[in-house]
């Protein structure tokens, strides 16, 4: 094996072990949970309630015969996982064999992520920077929030070499997936709409094209079981907008610290509106810098629906962690982020802990200063990305070979 094939390996050999830390993390706590030990040392996972709740265990089918507040395509995985967890486990599956099932899952799609980044030719610093997130460390095993991540990194890198329907199809799936991957629709769009070496009309046929594309990837996902089980399909959508918040959102710490405790209408209300006005000032901020590449803005958008929305659950950091690793002109504020999203994770599960007499605990004072100084690098993050470059491995020398795909207009 030659130097350069042992260096080519080493990030995938860390992302292993990364991984297998993520696993250990959450699988320690075993299958049942006593004495607030998922809070205490941070072992929680969706997937042990999940087991049994949602009718993974019986293999009841998300939707059509089992409740599930999720969109249809992670759905769909939860209950192929539970397939795979049965068929190892046998008689003597359980929730722990769902988890491993679930961490394994999560850490093949954290590898097709560093695949796609080594295949777009990401320097080696960011490659390193993702093989040993922390976050993956505390949400591998947590959720299914990985397969959303994969789609809109692959959404974004194919935007980057100029596949834009490509990458309108994926974000679309992404979306279907969970719902974050959205926010790249219109910047694509508006890529295509503005760009300058087209007439205007070559230009409009362009983004509704692209607009139908996204439209018909979502719906072929979605209405098969909107149409048989609409009620249950539709539960993440009414779900996401009947909740009041979490703990370590700022429009729920207004409410506990008594400075603005808004009923829930009117929380959605002022939740969008903070984030409709805030990314259209980044996409206007941002155009003359960036307007040639606008899916480049997806990450200081994305950051900024974090910070507004009315839902903060902790492995929302996992969503932005990697574009910071791909857009971040310097990755030093990764560390600052990552620091955050540790001190936010803890805090807020040990919030919890306290809630049932258990110690360690913390104190809604606590979750604000973690999340201060969360929110205090996304804001930095956010106006970094406004002023500088994009990083050098995004706009190679002239004379590097393209992808072999064919580019479209909105490149």
């Amino acid at each position: 094996m030659t130097i350069s094939e042992r260096s080519r390996r080493l990030p995938y050999i860390l992302l292993g072990l990364t991984c297998l830390l993520g696993y250990i993390f959450k699988a320690h706590c075993g299958p049942g949970w006593v004495n607030g030990i998922q809070y205490t040392s941070g072992c929680y996972s969706d997937a042990v309630p999940f087991w049994g709740l949602r009718g993974v265990a019986d293999g009841a089918l998300p939707y059509l015969q089992a409740r599930m507040e999720y969109p249809v395509l992670t759905g769909a995985l939860i209950w192929v996982e539970g397939v795979i967890a049965r068929t190892l486990g046998g008689a003597g599956a359980n929730a722990a064999t769902f988890l491993l099932v679930v961490s394994a899952v999560n850490a093949g799609l954290a590898f097709l992520v560093l695949w796609l980044m080594e295949r777009a030719s990401v320097d080696r610093a960011r490659l390193y920077a993702w093989a040993a997130a922390p976050p993956l460390i505390l949400y591998l095993g947590h959720n299914w929030d990985m397969l959303a991540v994969a789609l809109a990194v692959a959404a974004l890198l194919a935007a980057r070499r100029g596949a834009a329907f490509r990458a309108v199809q994926l974000a679309a799936f992404g979306a279907a997936a969970k719902l974050f991957p959205v926010l790249m629709l219109p910047l694509i769009g508006l890529g295509a709409l503005f760009r300058r070496d087209a007439l205007w009309r070559e230009r409009i046929v362009t983004t509704v094209l692209l607009a139908i594309a996204a439209v018909l990837a979502w719906g072929a996902v979605n209405l098969p079981v909107a149409a048989v089980a609409f009620t249950n399909w539709s539960e993440f959508y009414a779900f996401s907008g009947e909740r009041s918040g979490t703990a370590a959102s700022i429009w729920e710490l207004l409410a506990t610290f008594g400075v603005w405790n808004a009923p829930i209408p009117l929380r959605n209300m002022a939740s969008f509106a903070a984030f409709a006005i805030g990314a259209l000032a980044i996409v206007l901020l941002g155009w003359r810098r960036h307007g040639a590449q606008s899916w480049l803005l997806f990450t200081p958008v994305l950051a900024w629906f974090l910070l507004t929305n009315k839902v903060y659950s902790p492995q929302f950091d996992l969503w932005l962690y990697p574009f910071l690793v791909l857009t971040s002109y310097r990755l030093w504020p990764l560390l600052w982020f990552a620091l955050g999203d540790l001190a936010a994770y803890f805090a807020e599960f040990w919030w919890f802990a306290g809630m049932e007499g258990r110690t360690p605990s913390a104190t809604p004072g606590d979750i604000a200063l973690a999340a201060a100084i969360r929110g205090a690098a996304m804001l930095w993050i956010i106006v970094a990305a406004l002023r500088q470059p994009a990083p050098a491995w995004i706009t190679p020398p002239a004379d590097s070979p393209r992808h072999p795909d064919r580019p479209t207009p909105a490149g």
